[in-house]
């Protein structure tokens, strides 16, 4: 079993930048792709972005050109390094573990970002 600490959220200006980090510890080995994913007031949990474990990425296009997702496999940790964020990012921001590029198999708890205009 995977468990999964994300960290890094708050308040911050529009035009602003964040840096998000998830933690994963417990059966690391099987995690083949690490994501993060949002879910604002009255809305579905989207996809932001996704890295597999020999570099590959995804982004949301609404996060395209703003959002950089990293890992460092040393540390098991993934981070989300958010830039000229936006009010409409703001969100509770869950990272993500899978034992495939395709699935999501352990989730963390969850973390506030407010942007605030």
């Amino acid at each position: 079993q995977v468990r999964l600490v994300e960290s890094g959220g708050g308040l911050v200006q529009a035009g602003g930048s964040l840096r998000l980090s998830c933690a994963a510890s417990g059966r690391t080995f099987s995690i083949k792709a690490m994501g993060w994913y949002r879910q604002a007031p009255e809305k579905e949990r989207e996809f932001v972005a996704r890295v597999g474990e020999r570099g590959r990425t995804s982004y949301a296009d609404s996060v395209k050109g703003r959002f950089t997702i990293s890992k460092n496999d040393a540390k098991n940790t993934w981070y989300l390094q958010m830039d000229s964020l936006k009010p409409e990012d703001t969100a509770v921001y869950y990272c993500s573990a899978g034992y495939t590029w395709y699935s999501n198999d352990a989730w963390g708890q969850g973390t506030q970002v407010t942007v605030s205009s």
